[in-house]
């Protein structure tokens, strides 16, 4: 019988997935899901930026911020 290993998702793989909803997600959710400090979800979305991730900024209907991710980087220019 053959096992596969499912690889563990990673911090960054969470936090993609949360931008990547329709409705995006707050720092605050980033936050919880990755248990990094603010200033460090910040430093990571920036990261997405240069890596070829276009980000909107948005704001909710509660008054608070959302970030989701309007555009994920080509194939080609992912490799690098």
């Amino acid at each position: 019988m053959a096992t596969t290993k499912i690889k563990p998702q990673t911090k960054s793989d969470k936090v993609i997935a949360l931008l990547g909803r329709a409705k995006g997600a707050s720092l605050d959710e980033i936050c919880e899901a990755s248990n990094w400090q603010p200033h460090s979800a910040r430093t990571f979305m920036t990261g997405l930026r240069k890596k070829g991730f276009v980000l909107a900024r948005e704001q909710r209907g509660d008054g608070g911020t959302a970030y989701r991710i309007t555009s994920f980087p080509a194939a080609e220019d992912a490799s690098a």
